[in-house]
């Protein structure tokens, strides 16, 4: 039911200390799904999202991305364009002056207009509840807006699928509000990583538990 957007088959991964962190791992996100993957630190949640995004490469099993198997590095360049991934920590997205200049940077990468970033910049803030933030530097935001600012920067982008790496980490009571309710309000499916299963529960309509290499849905 519904088209199959990334599958994970028979996945292992080792790091090169030879720690394990997945053993015959699979996964399927369909259209229309948003997924929860729960589990304790070092079972391989954040991993998943790296081999996703071509970041990590197993040293078994298959990659599908949008009906297509990824093997080479330049198999996940179109796949950067069309997922994307918020990290945990904001200070790793965010490495412009202002906001604007931080949103606008995907939307010019990937060939659009100063003009239309310009467009694409106010409409995304509109829609994550941060108008009148595009002239804000972005090393005075607190935590929390530095999320939601890297929140939009990855929504700007406009991509098909979404990986949200512990979107709830760092946020004080008004932003924990404003990122359930943005992420109620889009289109995309996606991935999300959180450690509150309270939070968690109110965006999602399944949930991956993993457990000793082990991936239970």
């Amino acid at each position: 039911m519904g088209y199959c957007m990334i599958e994970l088959k028979k996945v292992n991964f080792n790091y090169n200390d030879g720690t394990r962190v997945l053993k015959n791992f699979n996964f399927k996100l369909k259209e229309k799904e948003r997924i929860g993957l729960i589990g304790p630190n070092g079972s391989g949640k954040t991993t998943v999202f790296k081999i996703i995004m071509g970041l990590l490469n197993p040293q078994q099993g298959d990659i599908v991305i949008f009906s297509k198997k990824r093997q080479q590095k330049e198999d996940f360049l179109e796949v950067r364009e069309r997922v994307g991934y918020l990290f945990q920590d904001s200070d790793n997205q965010l490495f412009c002056p202002t906001v604007e200049e931080d949103i606008a940077f995907g939307p010019l990468n990937l060939g659009k207009s100063k003009q239309r970033a310009l467009e694409i910049v106010h409409d995304t803030l509109e829609l994550v509840e941060m108008n009148g933030f595009e002239k804000r530097v972005t090393y005075n935001l607190s935590q929390g807006e530095k999320k939601i600012i890297s929140f939009a920067a990855v929504l700007a982008m406009e991509p098909e699928v979404l990986l949200l790496d512990e979107p709830f980490a760092s946020l004080d009571e008004e932003a924990i509000e404003r990122m359930v309710s943005i992420l109620n309000r889009i289109s995309q499916p996606y991935i999300i990583v959180s450690h509150n299963n309270d939070l968690l529960n109110t965006v999602i309509n399944k949930s991956y538990h993993m457990k000793e290499l082990c991936c239970f849905i």
